[in-house]
């Protein structure tokens, strides 16, 4: 991504996945984890993609107010079933009431972003939308995966990228999106901001 490497961003996120992605780009960035706390947010009567970016914009507001002249990002991502956002398990019985509702079914996976730079008066939300299809999980298999580290830190109890692949029969859209980073767009609004940049 050597086209992006004159952009400096601070990712307000501790989130493994999306540093091993950005760092594999070699972009230019560091992590700031947000103070901000989800389990105080009501998703109540909004849509799973307001809910997403309201979310991640609120997770760079403190970050922003001592980085004003820096670009900043922050993401959320959950799964959405039924009409339920379904968030990280609390414990592995949650894990395991989640990925029962899941079983045999087609899920939403929802990531918002922000992109913010004070100095430049300069905001971007975007929300991406992935369905996931599951196979019918076994008992055994739902045991199994929950006696695994992997559910507890996220959305919709499962990885993807990990061991949870096996639950997953057919994803339609973006799978980077589905791990919690939507490269594609994120990348586009990314070089749109160096644009912008560039012609200051």
């Amino acid at each position: 991504m050597n086209y992006l490497k004159d952009i400096f961003f601070i990712l307000a996120s501790s989130s493994p996945r999306r540093v091993e992605f950005l760092r594999n780009l070699e972009l230019n960035f560091k992590t700031i984890k947000s103070s901000f706390d989800e389990e105080t947010f009501s998703a109540d009567g909004m849509h799973p993609q307001d809910f997403v970016i309201e979310v991640s914009h609120s997770k760079i507001k403190d970050i922003a107010a001592n980085y004003h002249n820096t670009l900043i990002a922050g993401f959320d991502t959950i799964v959405y079933n039924d009409g339920s956002i379904l968030g990280k398990p609390a414990n592995r019985e949650d894990a395991q009431r989640t990925l029962k509702l899941l079983s045999g079914k087609e899920h939403k996976v929802f990531t918002g972003y922000t992109l913010m730079d004070k100095s430049r008066n300069f905001t971007l939300q975007r929300a991406v939308e992935t369905s996931v299809q599951f196979k019918e999980l076994k008992d055994y298999e739902i045991e199994w995966y929950t006696n695994t580290e992997e559910p507890f830190d996220k959305a919709g109890s499962y990885a993807v990228q990990g061991l949870g692949a096996f639950m997953v029969k057919n994803i339609h859209g973006s799978f980077t999106n589905v791990v919690g980073l939507p490269l594609t767009e994120f990348l586009e609004d990314l070089y749109l901001y160096k644009k912008i940049v560039d012609e200051h």
